[in-house]
């Protein structure tokens, strides 16, 4: 199935996966491009938003869990993630923290407190709709994993 393929499914978990893409990139580089500030608060949601990035990408490519080198507690807490409801849940409370960035002042934080609500909206949607869970072949989901054991 392609990209294009997927999007027509109508599937919200696609468009949830996808939009998980795009918080991962966002929080990764507005992570970094606010942690070299002087105001204290705001480097504190900075390393939380760069942390959220590595936890969003074991989350979207499930194929990384199988590859790289982690704990065994670490994979069981990122399997646990697997439903759309708990995917919701996740990426709720991501944004809720970056929501609460800004209490510190206004900063670019705020792209990713939008981009993670969205996300969870989509997946929430999927759940709501009663629409299984559909990995992304491109990200590595359905067949892909096994194909490398």
């Amino acid at each position: 199935m392609t990209l294009k393929e997927e999007f027509a499914t109508r599937n919200f978990s696609i468009y949830g996966q996808w939009f998980g893409i795009l918080s991962m990139i966002l929080c990764f580089a507005l992570g970094i491009a606010n942690i070299f500030t002087v105001r204290v608060l705001l480097i504190i949601f900075s390393v939380i938003c760069l942390v959220s990035s590595f936890i969003i990408l074991f989350i979207e490519v499930p194929l990384l869990l199988r590859i790289c080198p982690t704990s065994a507690s670490f994979d069981a807490t990122i399997r646990k993630v697997s439903t759309n409801y708990m995917r919701a849940a996740t990426y709720g409370v991501m944004g809720l923290i970056q929501w609460l960035s800004i209490t510190g002042g206004a900063s670019s934080l705020i792209a990713a407190a939008i981009l993670l609500t969205a996300t969870a909206i989509c997946y929430l949607l999927a759940g709501v709709k009663g629409q299984a869970f559909v990995g992304s072949k491109t990200l590595g989901g359905q067949g892909v994993a096994q194909m490398i054991v």
